[in-house]
């Protein structure tokens, strides 16, 4: 039977929107951050794959949710998170929780509102975020702004691969009643450019998520531990600058990502900021107008 190890697309955490595990993040953080993203990009890749049937990829998830919590160790992923989560005294409930996320992903092609779509979040996305609060030992107070944040970046994410998801595997995240207000469809998520409608549709979602990204501003003054204030505030650059471009671009045709020197410069921007901001405990950030 192929391992998941076999399967992976050659995706790293230096592809990703946000930084994972960086040098921001103190070296003691890092190898179990490493070990659980590792975990969640085999998962990840096994429900995007190509070529194997739905059958094939629950049967692997499964294998990975068994090999973590003890049950065989044919899974190098799933072994190597559970003996650094041991190490570290952390249950493995988060990666369960992704794992559950990527179950969906199997089984379910589309959502039918907003609230249908944060609820995937709610296991594909907060349980991220909730880990590394973990890591670092902060207060479950933190969880609220930071599933804001990590539903967010991953509702972006949706919105930059809109195009590619349908296309490669008739998977829509765009929720049924949004398009359905503005008279688009999911079949126009083939086109190599969004029609009027769609990009209204869009445009809509961008904005809503600004709101939502703007919920989660304040965690980076709610964490104790000052790096990871520093990285929480580089992610949300990132993230706000996003949404920026997917409220007035075309996902289909125009660029919709940052390159990795507007990365390098707003992550400087990010670190001065949040250590400005711990040092006066001033949040300047404006709330998002609604369809703005």
């Amino acid at each position: 039977m192929t391992t998941a190890r076999e399967l992976r697309s050659g995706k790293t955490h230096r592809d990703e929107n946000f930084p994972v595990a960086s040098w921001i993040i103190h070296p003691r953080h890092r190898a179990l951050i490493l070990a659980f993203y590792n975990f969640v990009r085999s998962a990840d890749d096994i429900a995007d794959h190509g070529s194997l049937d739905n059958q094939a990829k629950l049967g692997l998830l499964d294998e990975l949710e068994a090999n973590l919590l003890g049950q065989g160790d044919r899974q190098h992923e799933a072994v190597v998170l559970r003996d650094a989560l041991s190490a570290r005294g952390l249950p493995p409930r988060h990666a369960r929780d992704l794992l559950t996320a990527f179950r969906m992903d199997v089984t379910k092609l589309r959502y039918e509102d907003w609230d249908d779509l944060i609820h995937y979040c709610s296991y594909s996305a907060m349980p991220v975020g909730r880990f590394v609060l973990d890591v670092h030992g902060e207060s479950t107070a933190t969880w609220p702004a930071s599933d804001a944040i990590c539903a967010a970046l991953q509702i972006n994410n949706h919105l930059q691969d809109c195009g590619k998801d349908f296309r490669e595997l008739n998977r829509v995240y765009i929720p049924r009643d949004v398009m359905a207000r503005h008279g688009a469809s999911a079949e126009e998520l083939g086109a190599s450019r969004a029609s009027g409608t769609l990009l209204s549709c869009l445009h809509e979602l961008a904005s809503r998520n600004a709101a939502l990204l703007y919920e989660g501003c304040s965690l980076e003054l709610q964490v104790a531990d000052a790096r990871l204030a520093c990285e929480i505030a580089v992610i949300q650059t990132y993230a706000r600058q996003i949404v920026q471009l997917l409220k007035v671009r075309d996902p289909l045709s125009e660029r919709v990502h940052l390159s990795k020197a507007a990365m390098a410069g707003f992550s400087l921007s990010g670190i001065a900021g949040a250590i400005w901001r711990r040092a006066t405990g001033s949040l300047a950030m404006s709330r998002p107008t609604p369809g703005a």
